[in-house]
């Protein structure tokens, strides 16, 4: 089981995006909101997440070459694990949770994802790419590399990514199923946690490229990780794209994710005491 350090890694790269760029400039403005005077470090369970030994940061990937930056993205987090430290990664598009979630099946086989985003994520291709942001889970689930995959907050479904859900099984919490009370999902294995920005409503995160109204407050998805209650071995944070939001709204929501991300990696693995 993977129970080592959270760890920040920032993997800057928007090279499978498929509308506009910019979310390669997401893990610095995250980062600044991080650590801010705007605010404290604490997570809402009162953890310092800026004490010694509670959340490391490794720092963004040097990525020069947009064909191989995937490859090196798996390879580097992979080398992360490896040193007993579990990623939480900041992109990106989507696409570096397809190198992030190889990379962490290799030490956890059996894998749950709990994925939040307004985009199912299961085109078959997209555009001809089939590398791109909007493919990955496609890629996973065909490669076996997850077991259980839960999608809420998609309110873009069509067909195609419908007859993806059902030939995979994708357990999905839709906007219409969650505003109606249909919330339960059980999480079955160690989980990773992928979190694209767009799951929230524009009003609460306007940064982000694919705009879609009728989405999550921010509340429902802190609360979403606050229960999760099998171990975190990975996360990631991505789609935030800073050039889409001037007045500074989404980079202290994706700062807060990762506090409470960094709570919760601790208290599940530790079976529920969550002080470092």
């Amino acid at each position: 089981m993977l129970t080592g350090t959270p760890t920040l890694i920032g993997a800057p790269y928007d090279g499978s995006s498929s509308f506009l760029r910019g979310a390669a400039a997401a893990p610095a403005a995250i980062r600044e909101a991080i650590t801010s005077d705007a605010t404290n470090r604490w997570s809402e369970g009162l953890i310092d997440t800026g004490a010694p030994g509670v959340l490391a940061d490794a720092g963004d990937l040097l990525l020069t070459n947009e064909r191989t930056a995937l490859a090196q993205i798996e390879d580097e987090i992979r080398a992360l694990l490896g040193d007993r430290r579990r990623p939480i990664v900041l992109g990106g598009d989507h696409s570096v949770s397809y190198a992030a979630i190889r990379a962490v099946q290799k030490y956890v086989p059996t894998l749950s994802v709990l994925h939040f985003d307004a985009h199912p994520d299961l085109y078959p291709d997209f555009q001809g790419r089939r590398d791109s942001h909007a493919s990955q889970f496609a890629r996973l689930l065909e490669e076996q590399a997850i077991a259980q995959l839960v999608q809420v907050g998609i309110r873009t479904m069509n067909d195609v990514q419908h007859l993806q859900a059902e030939r995979f099984g994708v357990e999905v919490i839709d906007m219409r199923r969650w505003v109606a009370g249909q919330r339960d999902y059980t999480l079955r294995n160690p989980v990773y946690v992928s979190i694209d920005v767009d799951v929230f409503d524009p009003a609460f995160a306007p940064g982000v490229s694919h705009r879609e109204p009728g989405g999550l407050d921010v509340r429902s998805v802190l609360t979403a990780i606050q229960v999760i209650d099998q171990p975190i071995v990975g996360a990631d944070v991505v789609e935030f794209n800073p050039s889409r939001d001037p007045v500074g709204l989404t980079a202290p929501v994706c700062a807060k994710l990762v506090k409470e991300l960094v709570e919760t990696m601790l208290s599940t693995a530790r079976g529920g005491d969550s002080r470092p």
